[in-house]
């Protein structure tokens, strides 16, 4: 069963190597298992039972099942589809001194170096107008196509001593000779579309490596863009393999976390809010009855953790590290940039142990505070309990990065509860 979910795992991170191709699959997933998509743009008609999904932004993705009977609260799960990269600029072709490399700047916190000397290439969206209306087209030119190279040791004899990198000169990807092809001719060629109709595009540079098993038994995993993908297909499988339940589930796919979530598609805007005060309306609930259902209702932030370094583990809390393959964590922060109370740990803590899933918790050392996430800053706009948790990893923000092959289908375990309690 392990080796069944994270081999799926692995292909649904291949599937999806932007945020916009995540929440297409997204999508695809909750229309093959029967759930009817809603449009923001008009008036929602749900009937007890039915199964809907709503996007926004092309990025942005909230799915939600509507119980027989009048609902008791909500069972939330939230995690985002963005990953730090490398986003392409307009006109972005540099052809000088017989290259063609490509003008980019950096998206999020990555850590740049790891994307050094690998197989790399472009996907994301494109925009055309047909008959007076804007269509928004996915693209992945899906084979290896750039590279970003190192400087070699011989011209940089310092370079293992630690190096500041320029943006906007050492991470500019090389795409061929001065003669190759414009990336937007390939990225609409790939699409199906003339270079001459795209009027707007969203491109991203994305690491090519595929998921694979590490370790001597297999019980470790690497691939790209495990922050946040592993919570959220662990998240979606978990709600699309629950039934039943008083609540009313709510699984949420939001962007732009890894730049403050401060966009109509993340955390920080009124979507999770607007789209709950929908269904409450949509339901003949009132005011002050949309507010009981929130009293009564959990929020799951799921964004993953860091485990403690087998080489520097003076870096981690001692008694508040997260490893590999231990469990899922319950992260904590004082001045709440994670959103975790002792109610809602006690709260999560509970519903792992009636699904025998083991749990671990995670605190940064108290000199080297760490991020926010989505729970903290969703929860200023819509009032819930909540609790953040993630899966442990290595490399957090790598172009690859490594977590514990067995705690992703415990994730699943666990939402799985989440939304049928």
């Amino acid at each position: 069963m392990e080796r069944t979910y994270i081999d799926t795992l692995a292909q649904l991170i291949a599937r999806s190597p932007t945020c916009y191709h995540a929440a297409a699959t997204a999508a695809e997933l909750l229309a093959a298992a029967g759930y009817a998509p809603l449009d923001e743009g008009q008036r929602w008609q749900l009937r007890p039972g039915g199964k809907y999904y709503m996007t926004r932004g092309g990025s942005a993705l909230i799915a939600f099942r509507v119980p027989e009977r009048a609902p008791e609260g909500f069972r939330l799960a939230a995690a985002h589809g963005d990953s730090p990269c490398f986003k392409l600029k307009e006109n972005a072709a540099l052809r000088d001194g017989g290259y063609l490399r490509l003008n980019t700047e950096v998206y999020g916190g990555l850590r740049i170096s790891s994307w050094f000397d690998r197989p790399l290439s472009v996907a994301g969206r494109l925009f055309t107008e047909e008959d007076g209306v804007l269509r928004q087209t996915l693209v992945n030119i899906d084979r290896d196509l750039l590279v970003i190279p190192s400087v070699a040791i011989h011209f940089d004899r310092a370079a293992n001593d630690g190096v500041k990198y320029r943006a906007n000169v050492d991470t500019l990807p090389l795409a061929g000779s001065d003669g190759a092809a414009d990336i937007l001719t390939l990225a609409a060629e790939s699409a199906g579309l003339r270079p001459e109709d795209v009027l707007g595009s969203d491109l991203l540079v994305y690491c090519r490596q595929p998921g694979t098993r590490l370790g001597s038994s297999g019980e470790l995993f690497m691939a790209p863009r495990l922050d946040d993908q592993a919570c959220v297909w662990g998240c979606l499988h978990g709600f699309l393999e629950s039934g039943g339940g008083a609540h009313l589930p709510v699984f949420c796919l939001l962007d732009n976390e890894e730049v403050g979530s401060a966009t109509p598609e993340g955390a920080a805007s009124t979507l999770l809010r607007d789209v709950l005060r929908r269904i409450a309306g949509a339901l003949d609930v009132d005011g002050e009855g949309y507010q009981m259902l929130l009293s009564r209702s959990l929020l799951v932030s799921a964004d993953n953790a860091h485990a403690i370094h087998p080489n520097h583990p003076e870096l981690s809390d001692r008694d508040n590290a997260p490893r590999l393959n231990g469990g899922i964590v319950l992260k904590f922060s004082a001045p709440r940039r994670y959103a975790t109370d002792g109610g809602s740990a006690a709260a999560f803590r509970a519903l792992c142990r009636r699904a025998d899933v083991p749990v671990q918790t995670m605190a940064n050392r108290s000199d080297l505070p760490g991020g926010s996430t989505l729970g903290s800053i969703a929860g200023a706009l819509v009032p819930v309990s909540a609790v953040d948790i993630g899966l442990a990893q290595l490399a957090m923000h790598a172009a690859v990065e490594v977590m514990g092959a067995e705690d992703y289908p415990r994730l699943i375990a666990a939402m799985r509860q989440f939304y049928k309690e």
